[in-house]
């Protein structure tokens, strides 16, 4: 059975990665693809759509699930449309303030709704093994370095936020200490955490832990933007078939 995805923000550095992905199956494929300001545009021989048609094009077009990489207002308001619609919701978008996470989980009482900051499954992987690490090497010092390219705009990444709160869940810190000038020795149990914007790198986040003359550095490097539109695709093929609930890449992948 072919599964009917929308795709948002389709003009996009990741919409039209996602529409590609959707190109190269054959068990998907793409009910309609939107963007603010179209002009017109095809991406990967989809025409795309204004934004403003949305609720209609869901009821008319009949996807069943959204698939999102946007903004965290547009992503908010296309999720509330979807529940509307009974239509399953995946957003890869990040930089939600705690008031919009909150409104996703009134969103997901209704309709399917899966949010990540990464659908690479070496992330997921890297997610998986640092708390081991951590655990293993209680005292280490633990420095996070993130970097991205010049246009990402939200910082640290969602991905890293989320390495983070897995480290704090399986240690004794004190809390995040986001860059260092000037005089500003290491204090005991901080956590650093280091953010670069440059060029056009994809995406790539180091753990350094390291004490006792020794170091280790856990390290995902994304090569491609495609590896995440793959992920997001396998998402909504796995959430059109859920009942209402939040989810998470890693019950995507633990099915």
């Amino acid at each position: 059975m072919t599964v009917r995805v929308g795709v948002t923000g389709a003009t996009g550095r990741m919409g039209a990665e996602v529409i590609a992905a959707v190109a190269d199956r054959d068990d998907v494929e793409v009910a309609f693809a939107v963007n603010r300001d179209p002009n017109g545009e095809e991406v990967s021989g989809v025409s795309v759509e204004s934004a403003d048609a949305f609720e209609e094009l869901l009821l008319e077009r009949e996807p069943a699930a959204v698939i999102d990489f946007t903004g965290p207002e547009s992503a908010l308001g296309y999720a509330r449309a979807c529940a509307d619609a009974d239509v399953a919701f995946v957003t890869g978008t990040t930089g939600f303030e705690d008031d919009e996470l909150e409104a996703l989980e009134e969103v997901s009482e209704t309709t399917p709704l899966l949010r990540a900051p990464n659908f690479a499954r070496g992330v997921q992987a890297l997610v998986n093994v640092v708390g081991d690490a951590v655990q293993d090497l209680a005292g280490y010092d633990v420095e996070l370095v993130e970097t991205h390219h010049n246009a990402k705009r939200d910082a640290p990444s969602g991905t890293a936020n989320r390495l983070l709160s897995e480290i704090e869940a399986n240690g004794d810190f004190s809390g995040r200490k986001h860059g260092r000038e000037g005089f500003d020795p290491r204090e005991e149990g901080e956590i650093g955490v280091h953010v670069l914007r440059a060029g056009n790198v994809t995406g790539e986040h180091e753990i350094v832990i390291a004490d006792n003359h020794e170091e280790v550095r856990l390290t995902h490097r994304a090569e491609d933007r495609g590896v995440f539109a793959a992920g997001a695709v396998d998402s909504a093929v796995w959430l059109a078939e859920r009942g209402p609930g939040s989810y998470d890449f890693a019950d995507v992948l633990a099915d």
